[in-house]
């Protein structure tokens, strides 16, 4: 009974997918994401916030913006608050520019509150209208390039390098490397033999394997009882911000969380078969509504913006395709508070190869971008590009904004220029002139 109603709520049959399929799409988009459980906590630990309570308050975020986006948007995509946006916030607005956390968190909640407002009344839906089919590819062309990155560095393929020379080969004869590597051909291999659950079989495997061979801490425990929120819980300091200086901040988070929200809804939607033959995402103003409410609520229990998360990629190249999936997902973060020594062993030779097949199949979208017509071509090429080697996604899609109009208005074009896209385009000015670059 129970199975059925799941089946009808979230139409099963429409989608052609089951129970399982949605189920084995969870799990392993939240194995592929749940690093963030201690990573977020451990940047917005720089900017004083405690461990543990950033700990609770980043699944609280994950989980209430995820059941959101699963039960009101119907869609398979997971929310937790953003990577990029928080190290902004600790190393930069608090370390560098000496404002509060609790003076960021208001910058955070006025944020979220703007898109609420600027959602309900379907303004967000008219700015992202306005946005050319050539940008709406290369966001998720953008992003499957960061999402490789991201996954070569994370196991150790690809490290820092030096001066003239910033990235280079890691030590592939270390075996976390060696497992990584294994464990990319394990996917590859499984994806090829079409076997449904390649990449959680990877994770899976990856994982015990690292903990057999010494190449992973076996956690000492599977349960703890979490900490408690309370220190770090409503504590905004609006006063503070209300100031000239302010301005750029909230401005800078503002715009780095429209982009990155937009350009990753478009860009796994794309992946998922979800885009219209126009390139435009239906009933896009649910999801961004879902990503909205999230970052109110990051923001009051302590956390940064949050937004829809690009690893959701890998559940929907799992067999994701509805809502339920990220029911799951969020089911499984609310776990999480009290499994969290065991789920936050998943090493990253284990999940980091995941990022690097998943972000290897967003590329697919370049097909769809006209290389005939330099003034489609150029914006696009920059977003992709910036994306990736600034290890920013607003930042890539802020240019491209930038940057469409500028060559359309040289090619004699300026009538292919939709009115939403003119804001957009000063919005990412603004946004290159007050981020705090220092």
């Amino acid at each position: 009974m129970i199975t059925s109603s799941i089946a009808n709520y979230f139409d099963f049959k429409t989608h052609c997918t089951s129970l399982r399929q949605e189920i084995i799409a969870g799990v392993t988009t939240f194995l592929t994401m749940s690093y963030i459980i201690v990573v977020n906590p451990k940047i917005l630990e720089a900017a004083g916030i405690p461990l543990g309570p950033s700990m609770v308050a980043t699944i609280l975020t994950a989980a209430f913006g995820t059941l959101l986006m699963g039960f009101y948007a119907k869609r398979p995509f997971a929310i937790a608050p953003y990577m990029g946006e928080n190290a902004f916030i600790a190393y930069t607005v608090v370390v560098i520019l000496g404002y509060t956390w609790q003076q960021a968190m208001a910058a955070i909640f006025i944020g979220g509150v703007l898109f609420i407002l600027l959602t309900v009344f379907r303004f967000r839906k008219w700015l992202v209208s306005a946005i050319p089919e050539g940008l709406r590819y290369s966001f998720a062309v953008g992003i499957g390039l960061f999402m490789t990155f991201i996954g070569l560095n994370v196991t150790g393929i690809v490290v820092p390098g030096v001066p003239g020379a910033p990235v280079k080969i890691g030590n592939v004869a270390s075996v976390p490397v060696l497992l990584a590597i294994g464990n990319f051909f394990l996917i590859a291999i499984l994806m090829l033999r079409k076997v449904r659950g390649a990449i959680l079989f990877g994770i899976v495997v990856t994982t015990v394997v690292s903990f057999l061979v010494g190449a992973a801490e076996a956690p000492s425990s599977w349960m703890s009882m979490p900490p408690s929120v309370a220190p770090i819980l409503l504590k905004m300091d609006f006063a503070g911000m209300l100031s000239w200086g302010a301005f750029a901040v909230v401005l800078t988070v503002f715009v780095m969380a429209f982009v990155d929200t937009m350009g990753t809804l478009i860009g796994v939607s794309s992946l998922a078969g979800f885009l219209d033959e126009e390139g435009h995402l239906p009933e896009v103003e649910k999801p961004m509504l879902a990503d909205a409410f999230a970052t109110t609520f990051a923001a009051m229990v302590g956390t940064t913006t949050a937004g829809a998360y690009i690893e959701a990629a890998s559940g929907i190249e799992a067999g994701g395709k509805t809502g339920f999936t990220a029911v799951v997902v969020a089911l499984l973060f609310l776990l999480a508070l009290f499994f969290a020594p065991f789920l936050t062993a998943v090493p990253p030779q284990a999940y980091g190869p995941a990022l690097i097949v998943v972000g290897f199949l967003m590329l697919n979208a370049i097909t769809r971008i006209d290389y005939n017509d330099m003034t489609e071509l150029f914006p696009a090429f920059a977003v992709i590009i910036l994306m990736s080697f600034t290890y920013n996604i607003g930042v890539g899609i802020t240019a491209g904004f930038v940057l469409y109009p500028v060559f359309k208005l040289a090619a004699r074009r300026g009538e292919e220029i939709k009115p939403g896209l003119w804001v957009l385009s000063a919005l990412s000015l603004l946004f290159y002139i007050f981020y705090p670059y220092a």
